[in-house]
């Protein structure tokens, strides 16, 4: 039977080690499963395999996408759908690894067929939740879609921003869109092995701050300077990537360097928390294990 493991986490939880150890082990392809990590440019700001990581074991979909594009998760599928095929073919294992915990559920369970939203809804939408707080993003898409609030367990901005653009664009809840008969999951059938890789929370909180100063001292404002340098509009995910704001602000002289890395690992913090948040309500039967026991 086709085989397939897949390994979500928190940011800087140890996925990457922990894929390429197991990939290695099964002459496994791995493929990406984080959002963030798909973008060209942003290297070292997304925290994507090294060179040398890369070169450990075959990976697919990191750094593929252009930052002027917003990718979405039907694009991920997409993109993933002919190497399942391969992979159905040769008998290769797949490993998906990453931390978006949206990408896994419609690789499991399917995805819905939502019409296509106009970029214009999507950015007028992002320009209003931009500057919400969490609780602020909570409140408003209680107020414009109260079901999808109700799914939703942690108002994270790229899904909120999401839900609201889709009951703009259709008057109709993306909720009621997912309970309508999806396309089926691209790995039905397969033999699943699910984890979520789960360090102690003090831990994770000091590799988060290690990683952005160790981002630091490589080229991560070599690559917001190279962002910058094209113009893009700053509503696109890559450009509201952790950290691009907060160095643009730098090279802006809006803000010390020492204030902008204290704001990025803050912000890291509460990603990751979000991202565990999400992982617990959505992910209760997978394999709960911590890398670094």
């Amino acid at each position: 039977m086709q085989r397939a493991l897949l390994i979500a986490g928190p940011t800087a939880s140890g996925k990457t080690a922990y894929a390429i150890e197991r990939a290695q082990a099964s002459d496994a392809l791995i493929v990406n499963t984080d959002s963030m990590q798909v973008y060209d440019v942003l290297n070292v700001l997304t925290a994507r395999p090294s060179t040398e990581e890369l070169a450990q074991a075959k990976h697919e979909l990191f750094g593929h996408v252009d930052p002027a594009v917003r990718y979405s998760t039907g694009a991920w599928l997409d993109d993933v759908a002919p190497l399942v095929r391969e992979a159905a073919q040769s008998g290769r294992e797949l490993i998906f690894v990453g931390g978006t915990g949206l990408y896994f559920d419609a690789l499991i369970n399917g995805f819905a067929q939502i019409p296509e939203i106009a970029q214009e809804v999507i950015q007028e939408v992002e320009a209003v939740i931009q500057p919400m707080s969490d609780d602020e993003r909570a409140a408003y898409l209680a107020d414009k879609d109260p079901k999808m609030a109700a799914r939703l367990n942690a108002p994270d901005p790229q899904r909120v921003a999401r839900a609201i653009s889709v009951m703009e664009a259709t008057n109709r809840s993306l909720a009621d869109w997912q309970d309508d008969d999806n396309a089926p999951s691209l790995i039905k059938d397969w033999a699943t092995e699910k984890i979520v890789l789960n360090p102690e929370r003090e831990l994770l909180r000091a590799r988060i701050a290690k990683r952005f100063e160790l981002m630091m001292a490589g080229p991560a404002m070599d690559e917001v300077k190279a962002l910058l340098a094209r113009e893009l509009d700053p509503s696109l995910p890559a450009m509201r990537a952790i950290g691009v704001p907060e160095l643009a602000a730098v090279m802006r002289d809006e803000m010390s360097l020492d204030e902008a890395m204290d704001k990025a690992i803050t912000a890291t913090r509460q990603y990751a928390k979000r991202q565990r948040t999400w992982f617990r309500n959505r992910m209760k039967d997978w394999r709960w294990i911590d890398p670094f026991e």
